[in-house]
């Protein structure tokens, strides 16, 4: 073997192993979506078959009203606004 056969075998080999680095690197990105949606199934699919009087439960519930937001009637109004009591006209852009 020369020299070019060498170099050649050496850049072939490298390139695939760039290759299966960059699927590999592809597929590990996509793993956390697919394990977020494989729970979000299995979710569904328990809720499925439980009974109804179970469904109804408060804690198996995915969103909990928020402790700290206050009720509309409980909150405050927001300030006044203070229009000034002059005529004139805001300046025109130029």
């Amino acid at each position: 073997m020369d020299g070019t056969a060498i170099t050649i075998i050496i850049l072939a080999i490298a390139g695939v192993v760039t290759v299966i680095l960059y699927v590999l690197k592809g597929i590990s990105d996509q793993l956390p979506d697919l394990f977020d949606s494989f729970r979000r199934a299995r979710d569904a699919w328990k809720r499925l078959w439980e009974q109804p009087d179970e469904a109804a439960k408060p804690e198996d519930t995915e969103e909990q009203p928020d402790e700290a937001a206050k009720p509309e009637e409980t909150q405050e109004p927001p300030p006044p606004v203070a229009v000034p009591a002059d005529d004139e006209e805001p300046p025109a852009a130029a």
